[in-house]
């Protein structure tokens, strides 16, 4: 008996000493002295960079950092982290970038991600005693001289998508396909594309078939040049075919020049850009117009103001826009659209999006209308004075806020969700 209780002691004080190294006060100082950091992570994230405590609330964090996204000339997508000290770290903030290309994968660009994010946070984790546990390590030669670009700054993208699905009294299949060439430099932007689409739906409804076919296509040249921080000069040109809007063939002609308030370079932060355009359209239609016109050659000129700022509240995205055709200035478009997303209070936010057009420009409507089946069918355009939609979404969280924990265990789809923004 003496035997069994002295087993049982030993089990019981192994189990307390293991317990006590799982969550005992050196590994709890450790957690303790770490930085605090606020910004929306994937599980990922948190499994790799485990040297913070990450918070659910801005307030309560050392560092904050906002992430932007920004397409490339290549087809990719520049990824940039803006770091903010506050308390004792107060006016320290970094920005750093990472470019994910198009052939990427989701796994190169999670390591993309976390090399990024380790660079970023050093200089805050330098000034905590976390620093004497962090090694610094290069894994590459360096090379002396820089290779020259053989394709001089050039990029090809092709994709076609197809889908098809049906049941016993419905069909539908769709083709997508795009090609694109590109150049993009410092100074300059040069876009062409191609692309054709066509859907086809088909009904049975009492022994009747319906069948509804939409097809586009169109080529499209785009050259921009830099003007120094905040102008830029360029033009577009184009010609597309559209049976939904009633066009068998359209050109167009824009030159046209911008300004952005703030410098360029600021982009992914913040932009006020406005933009002006004028030039030449010409349509040739399908069918007759409402205005009994075959084709046509049209005057027009636009203006664009676009508005986008990330803070540590939120962000904003505004833009406006007015069209009018110069033969008719009563032929005018007239919109405004935009989203916002606002911390309003601790752990409560709001995101809102919205936009509205005025319209009076649909000058390739058919004569005659259309048809209850191509209404239903939604195989042409209908006149319309207004356009509009609406978004709205409210989030509030409250409990703990510390989030360092990953635990997949049950999760759905084979894992967690990935979500990384601001």
């Amino acid at each position: 008996m003496k035997k069994i209780l002295m087993a049982v002691f030993c089990v019981l004080s192994c189990s307390f000493c293991l317990c006590a190294q799982e969550t005992g006060p050196a590994t709890d100082t450790i957690r303790q002295d770490a930085l605090n950091l606020y910004m929306q992570v994937s599980d990922h994230i948190r499994q790799q960079i485990n040297y913070v405590n990450y918070v659910r609330e801005i307030r309560e964090a050392d560092v904050y950092v906002i992430r932007t996204y920004q397409p490339t000339g290549a087809g990719g997508t520049e990824h940039t982290f803006f770091f903010n000290g506050q308390r004792r770290f107060a006016g320290m903030a970094d920005t750093l970038s990472f470019t994910a290309y198009p052939d990427d994968t989701s796994d190169a660009v999670r390591n993309k991600e976390i090399h990024t994010l380790h660079m970023g946070l050093m200089r805050y984790v330098a000034r905590t005693p976390l620093a004497r546990y962090m090694e610094i390590r290069f894994n590459q030669p360096v090379s002396q001289t820089v290779a020259t670009d053989k394709w001089d700054s050039w990029v090809f993208r092709s994709s076609i998508n197809g889908y098809l699905s049906g049941q016993k009294t419905y069909n539908q299949n769709y083709l997508f396909g795009r090609f694109s060439a590109n150049r993009v430099t410092e100074t300059s932007k040069l876009e062409t594309s191609l692309y054709y689409n066509r859907s086809e739906d088909n009904f049975l409804i009492d022994d009747e078939q319906l069948k509804s076919i939409n097809s586009s296509w169109g080529a499209s040249v785009l050259y921009v040049h830099g003007l120094g921080d905040h102008w830029s000069a360029g033009g577009s040109t184009s010609i597309s075919s559209s049976s939904f809007n009633n066009i068998n063939m359209r050109y167009t002609l824009l030159p046209g020049i911008e300004y952005n308030i703030y410098p360029y370079a600021e982009s992914t932060r913040r932009q006020f850009r406005i933009l002006y355009r004028v030039g030449l359209e010409y349509n040739n239609y399908i069918d007759t117009t409402i205005y009994d016109k075959t084709e046509e050659t049209l005057g027009m000129h636009s203006l664009l103001m676009a508005y986008q700022v990330v803070q540590k509240w939120g962000s904003v995205n505004l833009s406006g826009s007015y069209r009018n055709y110069l033969h008719d200035f009563s032929k005018r478009n007239l919109g405004l659209n935009g989203s916002l997303s606002v911390r309003l209070l601790r752990g409560l936010s709001v995101n809102m999006g919205g936009g509205v057009w005025l319209v009076n420009d649909q000058l390739s409507l058919v004569k005659g209308g259309a048809t209850s089946e191509e209404i239903l069918l939604r195989r042409k355009e209908l006149e319309t004075q207004y356009r509009y939609f609406m978004s709205f979404g409210l989030t509030y969280t409250f409990g703990s806020i510390y989030t360092n924990v990953v635990n997949p265990r049950f999760g759905s789809g084979g894992g967690s969700t990935m979500t990384i923004s601001f």
